[in-house]
């Protein structure tokens, strides 16, 4: 068994998923103590990982480290040494990249529980704003329907009085 210590530096190796293609990558090797974390060297972002597995493990994930990287990671330098400490179960650091994942989602999850309640406000507020409107436009519409009601009949009666004229100028027309 040996166990190695990669670097992998650069620009851009932190939140591209990097870690999580290493931990897939050992894990499908049957890798059983592997640790990845990100870190910064002088600077500049750098995954390191830890591996303990057999000769031919080993160098299979090298040529895997090298060769593939995310999409959108920018990497300067991929480099290995030999590791002397202890190495922990795969185990340990997908429960670590767990507690990350929740350290980022409880912040935004909470930002949402504040942006449902605002906007919850806002639409009660609109709610209560749509009912005074709707309430002013049966208002307004009954009141319509009232003046319409007299105007009609103030029509009606206007037509029967020129009616009732014309009849007399007819009857006066025929007399003469």
């Amino acid at each position: 068994m040996q166990k190695i210590k990669f670097k992998i530096i650069g620009r851009r190796v932190h939140d591209v998923g990097y870690r999580v293609l290493l931990v897939n990558k050992a894990l499908s090797l049957g890798v059983d103590n592997f640790n990845t974390f990100n870190t910064y060297l002088d600077g500049v972002q750098g995954v390191i990982v830890v591996i303990e597995a057999n000769n031919e493990t080993i160098e299979e994930f090298k040529n895997f480290v090298v060769s593939v990287r995310p999409e959108k990671s920018i990497v300067d330098d991929v480099s290995f040494e030999e590791y002397k400490n202890s190495v922990p179960p795969v185990e340990r650091v997908m429960q670590s990249f767990q507690m990350e994942q929740w350290g980022k989602g409880i912040p935004i999850l909470l930002q949402i529980v504040d942006k449902l309640d605002t906007n919850t406000s806002i639409l009660k507020d609109f709610k209560e704003e749509s009912n005074e409107n709707f309430s002013d436009l049966k208002s307004i519409s009954s009141k319509h329907d009232i003046d319409a009601g007299e105007r009609f009949s103030s029509i009606q009666m206007e037509i029967s009085e020129i009616k009732e004229r014309l009849s007399n100028v007819e009857s006066a027309v025929s007399v003469v």
